[in-house]
């Protein structure tokens, strides 16, 4: 509830509180709303904002307007972290204050957000672990949301990269476990960003494994991701998918034939998608390649 629209109604139609509690309540109480966000009885406020000429819902109505913006906001800053842009997404979320989140499902994926960027940037993991905390252990501490299956993701990307690979596993394998129980044949969540953050629990799943070596495990849960993307005609993650299949392949020791058509494809949907990290991957990777075709045997 916005009590300043209130009181910027009152002082616009030049009320005192005496005035306009005349008849309706006290002045402590309206005094106690307007001073100290003691709400009165939905009988008293609704009086006093017909009084104004104005409803209850209109004190809710800019609270309402920023949430929506946040949203977006978030949204926005989510497809950048997805792009791989965490410069941006860093600058990004520097500009939103935490304690201004109100909804918490925005205030979950705020959390989730910086966690996971601080993490594939490496900062200091104290303060991630905590983001990540504050959706295991308050905001969805029965573990029902897909955010929680971020964090857990998030917290295994930042222990695998600290060499703590038990640790690190037991987050993956729960993540793993929670992507093999999902049916996309079921009708889904409509909510922003879903297939999206699946498709990146798929792709960071797929890409621990692949650095444990167990290649088998990481291309089934790549072509679950790329079947996914296929179904719901998603093809922003496209590129880092067929990216991580390119590197599976030369790992396995595939033909080069192999590892460039998937190269290829990995390219082309990474110009779809103005992914310019995938790109510059792609050219290391195929420069690496073409230094071993003509290096001597």
């Amino acid at each position: 509830m916005d009590i300043d629209v209130f009181i910027a109604r009152r002082k616009e139609l030049k009320l005192s509180q005496v005035k306009l509690c005349e008849g309706i309540c006290t002045q402590a109480t309206l005094s106690k709303f307007e001073n100290n966000n003691r709400i009165p009885s939905l009988t008293i406020l609704s009086k006093l904002c017909a009084r104004l000429g104005m409803t209850v819902d209109n004190l809710y109505q800019s609270q309402k307007n920023r949430s929506a913006e946040l949203a977006a906001t978030l949204n926005l800053v989510e497809n950048q972290l997805m792009a791989g842009n965490y410069r941006r997404v860093l600058k990004e979320l520097e500009k939103i204050n935490v304690q201004d989140i109100d909804a918490v499902d925005l205030k979950m994926q705020f959390y989730y957000l910086r966690g996971i960027v601080n993490t594939l940037v490496n900062r200091e993991p104290t303060a991630t672990l905590f983001d990540f905390s504050r959706i295991l252990d308050d905001l969805d501490e029965r573990h029902q949301t897909l955010l929680t299956q971020l964090a857990f993701m998030g917290s295994g990307i930042l222990y695998a990269r600290r060499q703590q690979n038990i640790t690190a596993t037991f987050y993956f394998e729960r993540v793993r476990h929670y992507i093999e129980t999902l049916d996309f044949q079921q009708p889904q969540p409509t909510m922003a960003n879903y297939h999206l953050r699946v498709l990146m629990l798929i792709y960071f799943t797929a890409e621990f494994y692949a650095h444990q070596r167990d290649y088998r495990l990481s291309n089934r849960l790549l072509q679950t991701g790329l079947v996914l993307c296929s179904d719901q005609h998603v093809t922003y993650y496209l590129p880092q998918l067929k990216f991580l299949a390119a590197q599976n392949a030369l790992a396995e020791h595939r033909p080069y034939a192999a590892v460039n058509r998937q190269l290829d494809e990995a390219l082309a949907f990474a110009h779809v998608n103005h992914n310019e990290v995938i790109v510059l991957k792609i050219a290391a990777l195929r420069s690496q390649l073409k230094q071993r075709e003509t290096a001597p045997s």
